[in-house]
């Protein structure tokens, strides 16, 4: 048996691990991460491995998926076989190579040729146990060449600039005889340049191999000169011949998108259309978001866009009133409102997980971090005394509720009601299936998709979560044979205890106040909303005078309040920053302390340095802690991007430390933490969308066209739509094509123009970018095809 956890990694950066599951060879971890990508990369790999409590854990293999196939891989269920990791072939990171070949005259007077190999600098090489002191190794392969050079070591970076230059022999002293120059084309077909990267160890396990990269020397053709980057490779024995069967495979679900985002004038046609239309044609079945929901294999797919969109442009609540409105009066049955997975019922969930977040944190995290603790398997006795302060603390945090959440279950109420007026119980109803059923019910029961607990919950933990789930689910859905939701007949036994009328008034007076149509200041809350924390390193910010500057690990912690640091969680806080004393937050270049991922926040009296765990963190940290002050009235609009240190800044050599910055800030976010969203990127991706279902679009468009539509029955290859008023539909529809097709246009313009512009062996697409190879291939196979 072994104590396994994975690791998700781009390329060698380790961005999230999993719990550990002890004692198993088939560990089930049932966790998802979600991360923007924060730079470029070239496999998204996860790797097992085995802990060990006395010595340094040990892999027992990884899946590394090429950046070019996430998309072969996109939203499916795949097991993958796992791989050796071994050390010769976990690489990454880029070099610049300059090399030319020139004739040299002896003194003599006979005439040789010699190659000058210059190594300029490496980007983005891995950090090796905790450190990178990389240097190259320079060697001319071919018929008896051995010869190989150094570097310089370059210490603590993963940025090393090296520029030095060495000089290897190609062929041997010629007479004199010709004029032009001459290379025998044989001897340069035989011979190659390679270079490899290592970084120095003072142990004894010796240097250790980052990568390398081999360079035929026939690329220098008639010219004699080339200069380019290169992707560093593994080694040639990097992959062990292993059976895919002796490691075991690993079951994965990866999601991956990625848009190319316009400036916003381009959207405008398209976004227009969305945002004026969407809420006030009638019917709203005929809108052109209504109409994405129509096209797209899954609903969840038109709502994310849909709702980040129209939150950003205060839209939200006349769009969902309208589509759910037209829902309720297409539903024939009270007990069937929104029981289906449509597009209202997807948006309105996605709404209160984006407007909900810090509301159901601030509910219902100090309870669940309570019972992951303390579960254990005698839970019956714990039971009832969880689902009481649960309850408890859910109905009576109405005034809490978010407003755009109340507002909308404001106007879900008022149409559940005129359209069933017999059902008295129908405006609690139409609520509760929201709030209790999608909302309060599924972060109960999985507490790490709502962000309140960092894993997935140990088995005895999630029975305990599961049983409280349902109970909650139950007294909030106000139905009137609760025994009968419980399968166990001890459950029913156990509920008998919550079949009290209070328990229902306390629901609907809950429910009463979280539909109400006045609206309250959510300033006027003053509850501090634990927004992020986790250990960092930072460094000493010199408060003594002669105190020691040094990097200590330390706890940070952050609210809508103020910003902490503690020696270990739970202490008092050494440092406490008022959020309203945040100037700025911007990233530290790494030339200050060569260190990675580092961050400052600038105060009036001193800046605070921090390094992150990783990139995908540091990020994190850099965009909620700017999101909170973004309205602090004496924000910076310059900063220095690199230290003070040694009496001058790094970055623009001024001497004084109270010296203006020298780089603009990087700020412009929005304010509104839970709502942090790009509108013109979420247009890209409904656009994506509509062009992805075009075949679609232009079946809809057909069938309102359809002589059937307007005079008889549907035909059957139609009646997959909703399509209340075929004309209107038919005139949006038009639209929609016409604005999808323009960005297209723009979007093709836009790659022709990259591809005539961009060099294979750039710094932004070095030699070995397979992603690269396969948009030359397409490119020229679409330029061909035009021609």
């Amino acid at each position: 048996m072994r104590d396994c956890y994975c690791t998700v990694n781009l390329d060698q950066e380790e961005v999230f691990r999993t719990k550990t599951i002890e004692k198993s060879l088939c560990p089930f971890y049932g966790e998802d991460f979600y991360c923007e990508i924060p730079r470029s990369f070239r496999h998204l790999s996860f790797y097992i491995f085995d802990r060990d409590v006395f010595r340094r854990d040990s892999s027992i293999g990884k899946v590394a998926v090429k950046k070019e196939d996430l998309q072969k891989y996109h939203g499916k269920d795949h097991w993958f076989p796992l791989q050796p990791v071994c050390a010769d072939s976990e690489v990454q990171g880029k070099v610049h190579l300059e090399l030319r070949l020139s004739e040299v005259i002896t003194d003599s007077g006979v005439i040789c040729h010699k190659l000058a190999t210059r190594v300029l600098e490496c980007q983005d090489l891995p950090i090796v146990n905790g450190q990178c002191d990389p240097y190259a190794a320079v060697s001319l392969l071919g018929p008896s060449r051995s010869e190989a050079k150094k570097t310089k070591v370059k210490r603590k970076t993963n940025n090393p600039q090296f520029d030095e230059v060495f000089f290897f022999e190609v062929t041997k002293p010629l007479s004199y005889t010709k004029r032009q120059f001459d290379v025998e084309e044989d001897d340069v077909d035989k011979l190659a340049l390679k270079v490899d990267l290592w970084t120095a160890s003072n142990l004894k396990f010796g240097d250790e191999f980052l990568g390398e990269v081999r360079v035929p020397l026939k690329v220098l053709g008639q010219s004699g000169v080339h200069d380019a980057w290169y992707f560093l490779q593994p080694r040639d024995n990097g992959n062990k011949s292993v059976k895919a069967d002796e490691l075991g495979s690993l079951r994965l679900n990866i999601i991956y998108t990625e848009d190319h985002v316009f400036p916003t004038e381009h959207y405008n046609p398209l976004r227009d259309l969305l945002l004026l239309q969407s809420a006030h044609v009638e019917p709203v079945s005929a809108s052109a978001a209504h109409i994405l929901g129509e096209v797209c294999r899954e609903k969840q797919e038109a709502a994310v866009p849909l709702v980040r969109l129209f939150l950003h442009y205060g839209k939200i609540v006349p769009f969902l009133s309208a589509i759910a409105h037209a829902e309720i009066n297409r539903t024939q049955d009270p007990n069937t409102i929104f029981r289906g997975n449509s597009l209202t019922s997807k948006c309105i969930d996605e709404t209160m997980k984006l407007a909900g977040m810090h509301y159901l944190r601030v509910t219902l995290k100090p309870i669940i971090d309570e019972v992951s603790l303390k579960s254990s398997n005698h839970i019956c006795e714990n039971l009832r005394q969880y689902v009481d302060r649960i309850f408890n603390v859910i109905t009576s945090s109405g005034v809490s509720c978010p407003t755009v959440m109340c507002d909308i279950f404001f106007s879900l109420r008022e149409s559940a009601a005129s359209r069933f007026q017999v059902d008295p119980d129908v405006r609690y109803t139409a609520v509760s299936s929201f709030i209790f059923l999608r909302f309060f019910a599924p972060a109960i029961l999985s507490p790490n998709l709502f962000h309140l607990r960092p894993h997935h919950p140990d088995p005895c933990t999630s029975r305990t979560l599961t049983l409280i789930s349902k109970t909650i689910q139950t007294l909030g859905s106000l139905a009137k044979s609760k025994s009968a939701n419980f399968k166990e007949s001890y459950m029913a036994a156990f509920y008998d205890y919550f079949n009290e009328q209070k328990y229902a008034d306390a629901v609907k007076n809950f429910l009463d106040l979280i539909s109400s149509s006045a609206r309250w200041d959510q300033k006027s809350i003053e509850t501090p909303i634990m927004l992020k924390e986790g250990f960092m390193i930072k460094r000493a910010q010199g408060r003594n005078r002669f105190g020691l500057k040094n990097f200590k690990k330390r706890w940070f912690r952050l609210t809508n309040h103020k910003f902490t640091y503690h020696k270990t969680k739970g202490e008092g806080a050494l440092c406490s920053i008022p959020i309203e004393n945040i100037l700025a937050v911007e990233r530290l270049e790494e030339e200050s302390f060569k260190m990675k991922n580092m961050f400052q926040v600038i105060q009036p009296e001193r800046v605070l340095y921090i390094q992150a765990n990783n990139c995908v963190e540091a990020r994190d940290w850099i965009d909620i802690l700017t999101k909170v002050s973004q309205c602090n009235r004496k924000r910076l609009s310059t900063y220095h991007p690199s230290a003070y240190l040694n009496g001058h800044w790094l970055c623009c050599k001024l001497s004084a430390d109270t010296a203006p910055g020298c780089t603009p800030c990087t700020g412009g976010l929005p304010a509104n933490i839970q709502l942090d969203v790009d509108g013109d990127r979420e247009t890209e991706r409904i656009y994506s969308l509509y062009s992805t279902y075009m075949s679609k679009l232009v079946k809809m468009q057909e069938a309102c066209g359809s002589k059937s539509v307007y005079d008889g029955p549907e035909q059957e290859e139609y009646s997959t739509f909703v399509i209340d008023d075929p004309q209107e539909t038919y005139k949006t529809l038009r639209l929609v094509i016409s604005a999808v097709q323009t960005l297209e246009q723009q979007h093709m313009q836009y790659k022709r123009d990259k591809f005539r512009k961009t060099k294979y062996g750039s710094q932004e697409h070095p030699i070995g970018d397979q992603s690269f190879q396969c948009y030359i291939r397409q490119q020229s196979e679409s330029s061909t095809y035009s021609i």
